[in-house]
């Protein structure tokens, strides 16, 4: 952990590359084209489906993203799953994309989720396996490459934010840069059109409106999960501290789809921590859960009764 910190005073996003950053797992599903009138193009041709999970993977892990040198243990543990749903020609497909990220925490086997999210079905992008999938952040080559490069720099974005205070922050950056350069190609996603369009991860971390949120993932994970061995009064308090700034996020603007996302993530662990903690302190996460996100406030309801 100390090594770690260490390396994240040193973050620039320029410089010599040391290292790639990435342990991505990366599943390709096609079985929905093999049920419908795209059957007789895709049951003979399934080594286009493992050349393209091939490809993902070598994109997302073989790439350099930062100048930082991770050893093999401290890889970044996440995966992008694409379920295909249409093939309108050899190269063109539509689908729909998940990706998931997850933190090791300090002196413990346990891994907390940071980024869990899938896309509408609509993912379009082409294909073919015969050409390597080219990025720049400056030029948009593909809208599958430049996806893939996005949520890259999203996932370092959470990651590192969760180690440093304001740590994710170029990464942010780097999203924008892609957005802004695939915005152009007229590709569903990278307008702000539509609520749940992949812009607004990079908005709500880039919109200094919003700069609370990089204190939550690190007041929660650092000072938070990965304090629970020592000390573990403390580290609720952190994480309620957390939940409070996240509260804060939320009263100057509701739904963001970062704060939701954070919420739906997080839920499950934070009954976890909080259904042994006193009457009071599950009363505050209560009363924030039930402002941020009323829905999952039923998930809470024993919280508010004792």
């Amino acid at each position: 952990m100390r090594r770690f910190l260490a390396i994240m005073l040193t973050i620039t996003m320029f410089g010599v590359v040391c290292a790639q950053e990435f342990r991505c797992a990366v599943t390709v599903n096609y079985q929905k084209l093999l049920t419908t009138q795209q059957a007789y193009e895709s049951a003979g041709d399934k080594k286009v489906f493992d050349n393209m999970k091939t490809a993902i993977e070598n994109f997302v892990n073989g790439r350099h993203w930062t100048n930082i040198e991770f050893e093999q243990t401290e890889k970044i543990d996440c995966s992008f799953s694409l379920i295909l749903s249409e093939r309108s020609s050899a190269t063109d497909f539509k689908g729909q994309l998940s990706i998931q990220l997850r933190r090791p925490v300090y002196n413990s086997s346990y891994t907390s989720g940071l980024f869990n999210y899938i896309e509408s079905g609509d993912f379009a992008f082409s294909y073919n396996d015969a050409q390597p999938l080219d990025f720049d952040p400056n030029t948009f080559y593909s809208n599958l490459s430049s996806t893939l490069a996005y949520y890259c720099y999203i996932l370092l974005g959470y990651y590192f934010d969760s180690f440093a205070p304001y740590g994710g922050e170029p990464f942010y950056g780097m999203a924008q840069t892609v957005q802004q350069t695939a915005e152009q190609s007229g590709f569903k996603g990278w307008r702000s059109d539509t609520q749940k369009s992949r812009y607004w991860f990079m908005e709500n971390h880039t919109n200094s409106a919003y700069a609370k949120l990089h204190d939550v993932y690190y007041t929660y994970h650092r000072l938070g999960l990965d304090m629970m061995t020592k000390d573990q009064k403390q580290a609720r308090a952190a994480i309620i501290q957390a939940l409070k700034l996240l509260q804060e996020v939320n009263k100057t603007q509701a739904k963001l789809l970062s704060t939701q996302q954070f919420i739906d993530v997080k839920m499950a662990e934070i009954i976890s921590i909080f259904t042994p903690a006193p009457p009071e302190e599950q009363k505050e996460v209560y009363t924030v859960i039930k402002e941020v996100s009323p829905i999952n406030a039923v998930k809470l309801k024993d919280f508010n009764t004792k």
